[in-house]
């Protein structure tokens, strides 16, 4: 697995946390003065690198640069689509900028075959590949965000959906809770995000594994 960091809201206990997990490090661009401020050497470091200072650069091995210079694409979608890893584990891609964030989501949505769990300091994102099951702990939140028109059914939710049509311009099934017992989250193609509380990372971790099998 890899633990993949970008330029938003990053803590070291975060980047300690993902990285006992996912212990090879990628970095986006200027998020590799970030990784060397804490004592850490990113294995590739990906993206148009305009961001990338030359005292930063100076530091890397040359090697491990990778550059992607167009413009139409964010750092954050550059990685996505470059990584080959069973699971990405990306931290400094939630908070700060909101426009950087809807982008990111946009990407987790749009390469739907990498997948990616979006770790921010109160909440992780990730987009439900298929049928799913978590095992999370009763009360935890449970959100579902559609990103396009997406049917879906659960088992396992104080307010269970049977069936339900989402949409972005439509009804959403955000603020959900999860009952004594796993949650199944079924939706009948792509576009679904799942959004959880921190607590649920290693849930979610699981439950995306077991999916790919």
């Amino acid at each position: 697995m890899v633990t993949l960091l970008g330029g938003g809201e990053l803590t070291a206990r975060t980047v300690s946390e993902l990285l006992t997990r996912a212990p090879n490090l990628v970095v986006c661009d200027g998020a590799a003065a970030r990784a060397l401020e804490m004592g850490l050497t990113p294995e590739r470091v990906i993206g148009d690198l305009d961001s990338l200072d030359a005292a930063t650069r100076a530091r890397l091995d040359p090697d491990t640069l990778h550059e992607i210079a167009e413009q139409d694409s964010t750092d954050f979608d550059k990685a996505l689509r470059t990584i080959a890893a069973p699971l990405v584990l990306g931290a400094g891609f939630m908070g700060r900028r909101l426009d950087h964030e809807l982008a990111c989501y946009n990407a987790l949505v749009r390469y739907a075959d990498k997948p990616c769990i979006l770790v921010g300091e109160h909440d992780i994102c990730f987009h439900a590949p298929g049928p799913l099951r978590l095992d999370l702990a009763p009360e935890s939140r449970v959100s579902l965000f559609p990103m396009a028109e997406v049917v879906v059914s659960t088992r396992g939710l104080v307010w269970e959906l049977e069936r339900l049509e989402l949409a972005p311009w439509g009804r959403v099934g955000t603020s959900n809770l999860a009952l004594d017992g796993p949650v199944e989250i079924t939706p009948d193609g792509a576009g679904l995000l799942v959004i959880l509380p921190r607590a649920g990372l290693s849930a979610a971790i699981a439950g995306l594994s077991s999916s790919a099998r």
